[in-house]
């Protein structure tokens, strides 16, 4: 019979590798989900200044108002976030709400372009996170949705919440 290696743990420097690598969310659109129907996701870079990254890294932004444009050049925009000055910054802090470029493929920029010329088609910001360091923002092309949508989303939610209940208590009294 042969012998398996030992699983090795692994060393700090590569726990601290995985832990720089993670995704970390710094800020998040929840109502979009509610208003929205999601169909395509996109990741973005975007273009920052200093003290914007370093506002981010405190954890420091809302996308609650922001929406994204495309521009007759074929630019990708984000505008109307919300991301603090720089507590410790000088007289070259930014402008909490300037618009912000996104980088995105050319293809992918020509295929939302193409879509929100359709009507009733928009593109969101879902989420801003750092992946590697790097400031990424999360981004859909979404169709809003009607009053009638919502509730029925709403609905079903509540319908699913009660199931699991009623599932846990059969569980719990027959276990």
């Amino acid at each position: 019979m042969a012998r398996r290696p030992a699983r090795r743990r692994p060393t700090p420097a590569e726990r601290a590798k995985a832990a720089s690598d993670a995704r970390k969310t710094v800020a998040r659109d929840r109502r979009a989900t509610h208003d929205y129907v999601i169909e395509d996701r996109y990741e973005a870079g975007l273009v920052l200044t200093g003290t914007e990254v370093k506002a981010l890294r405190m954890g420091r932004a809302s996308l609650t108002e922001a929406w994204i444009e495309v521009d007759r050049r074929g630019e990708a925009w984000l505008q109307g976030a919300h991301i603090p000055e720089y507590l410790q910054g000088t007289w070259n802090n930014h402008a909490p709400r300037r618009r912000r470029k996104l980088l995105l493929h050319r293809s992918q920029l020509e295929r939302l372009a193409q879509r929100v010329s359709a009507k009733g088609y928009t593109i969101v910001p879902l989420e801003l996170y750092f992946l590697r360091g790097r400031a990424k923002l999360e981004i859909a092309l979404a169709r809003g949705k009607q009053v009638w949508d919502k509730r029925q989303a709403l609905r079903e939610a509540q319908d699913e919440r009660e199931a699991a209940r009623a599932l846990a208590a059969a569980n719990r009294r027959r276990g």
